[in-house]
């Protein structure tokens, strides 16, 4: 169910990050968020005390933490877990922030999800209803890790790179929005949750890079299922 009780949008002074998985994407926003003055609380499944190089790397603005400490301390949250261990993530200290889900749904890895696989769900609305006090929004999922680093550019650049999110608060597209631009990305905006299976994995859109026309034009063709 839909969190009503919204507060305002994207408040100036939202600027640490809980990141829930430190794995290739985490590790990336990370770097990025840190390189723009952002403080980053990371977690991963393994305790703390196996990020000491990578919060090492990242300096100052880092530190390790469990995921309810990452999830507690964050004015808002990456959530890069496999979707097999989305049930872990902590519920209760993520109430009433936005989260930004990078989740794809690899069958190989999560095992099968009938409701994914027949079109009836999608992967950022599943964390959503395990969340309901949250606002998720879908984000970096449709880029390759390394390109999070790499690729982005100045607002008004020729045929910058654009990545898409979705989500059921508006102010939590905007968030992700706001994040895209700083990490040097334009955004297309797809809509509620229920139509973020547009950028999932197999689509069009899917880890090409396309500027924002191309980018609509892919997310058009996408089929539901595949």
């Amino acid at each position: 169910m839909r969190n009503t009780c919204r507060p305002p949008a994207v408040a100036p002074n939202m600027t640490t990050i809980g990141i829930i998985g430190a794995g290739h994407i985490g590790s990336q926003v990370a770097r990025k968020a840190v390189e723009l003055g952002y403080d980053v609380v990371i977690s991963n499944s393994r305790g703390p005390e196996t990020l000491a190089a990578l919060v090492a790397e990242l300096g100052p603005r880092a530190k390790a933490a469990t995921a309810a400490e990452a999830a507690a301390e964050g004015d808002f949250a990456v959530v890069t877990v496999p979707l097999k261990s989305y049930r872990d993530i902590p519920v209760e200290p993520l109430a009433g922030k936005i989260v930004i889900d990078t989740n794809n749904y690899y069958w190989e890895r999560d095992g099968r999800f009938p409701a994914l696989d027949n079109g009836v769900a999608t992967t950022s609305g599943l964390l959503q209803e395990h969340l309901p006090e949250s606002r998720v929004a879908k984000g970096f999922n449709h880029i390759m890790a390394k390109q999070i680093t790499s690729d982005g550019a100045p607002a008004g650049t020729e045929n910058r790179r654009a990545l898409a999110t979705a989500s059921d608060y508006p102010e939590a597209s905007e968030l992700v929005a706001k994040l895209y631009d700083e990490f040097g990305f334009d955004t297309v905006n797809i809509g509620p949750l229920s139509d973020s299976w547009r950028v999932e994995r197999d689509r069009p859109a899917y880890v090409v890079r396309q500027n924002a026309a191309e980018l609509r034009e892919n997310l058009a063709k996408a089929p539901r299922t595949i």
